[in-house]
């Protein structure tokens, strides 16, 4: 665990997703779930080292499985957009792990079972206000559609830091599949200008970023928007999709064995965004 400013935590040991934890006399606010029941014990154990007690709210940063799989397991009131309470509408109340090709991380592995889902308790539209104890641990949550439609920022003004959710990565292909890119690419304009220069950034894969890596991930959304407006022009440009992403798992390094994992990330993410796109009455994605 890191302490990345007075009182606010990262930990990014776990698979899938960067967790987050901000402590203030009244409780604690949290920022998302690992997805692994031993993992979910490990972190509940880490925070009761942090605090015992208090009122306990967990943010979800948007719907992904990734971060919403071990949102029960944290025994805690859930925050989310309302696009993401939308979501779990549309799923069944049991999530049961079987064969998928998302490249989402948990499907690396096979033990999760069925797992009930654990929708928003509580949504909100624009904006809602956490306050914590004379000001320390006030968190603004902002919706920030761009990387899905229910994301949104957790932004800690007195400690000058704002978790980013999947709007940044680091190292692996972002997940396209649905992507707005043209607001996507409004939100880092938006990190590489003030407020944010001057505040810490965390990405919901991967903890801390740089201006640097902002910037890296806007030119590769530019890229990508670009390569497959190329290939909506030519005939069969669905099937060349998946050439597309072979080419772009060019522009990252995989290690311990997530090749295809990335690949099969960038496939359905293109092939998902493309439909959505350029043929929009043959798809129903969900987030």
């Amino acid at each position: 665990m890191q302490e990345v400013a007075a009182n606010v935590f990262i930990e990014t040991g776990y698979p899938g997703v960067t967790v987050g934890a901000v402590v203030s006399a009244r409780g604690m606010t949290l920022l998302d779930a690992p997805f692994r029941t031993e993992d979910v014990r490990s972190w509940r154990a880490a925070l009761s080292n942090l605090m015992g007690s208090g009122e306990r709210l967990l943010v979800n940063l948007d719907a992904h499985h990734d971060r919403t799989l071990g949102a029960r397991a944290m025994e805690c009131t859930v925050i989310g957009h309302e696009n993401m309470a939308q979501v779990f509408r549309t799923r069944s109340a049991m999530f049961k792990a079987q064969n998928a090709e998302t490249g989402a991380e948990w499907e690396s592995y096979a033990s999760l079972g069925s797992i009930r889902w654990a929708p928003p308790d509580i949504t909100f539209n624009q904006h809602m206000q956490i306050h914590g104890d004379g000001g320390e641990g006030s968190m603004l949550l902002e919706h920030r559609p761009g990387p899905s439609s229910g994301a949104i920022w957790a932004s800690l003004p007195e400690a000058g830091v704002v978790f980013v959710g999947d709007a940044v990565v680091l190292g692996q292909p972002p997940f396209l599949a649905n992507a707005d890119l043209s607001a996507w690419m409004e939100l880092l304009e938006q990190l590489l200008a003030e407020p944010y220069q001057s505040m810490l950034l965390v990405s919901g894969r991967g903890g801390l970023i740089a201006r640097s890596q902002v910037q890296a991930q806007l030119s590769w959304l530019q890229k990508v928007r670009k390569m497959v407006a190329e290939f909506a022009e030519q005939k069969e440009a669905a099937g060349m999709v998946m050439e597309l992403a072979d080419q772009l798992l060019q522009d990252f390094e995989p290690v311990n064995g997530r090749e295809q994992l990335f690949r099969n990330r960038l496939r359905w993410g293109l092939y998902q965004y493309y439909l959505r796109k350029y043929r929009p009455s043959s798809v129903e994605v969900e987030e």
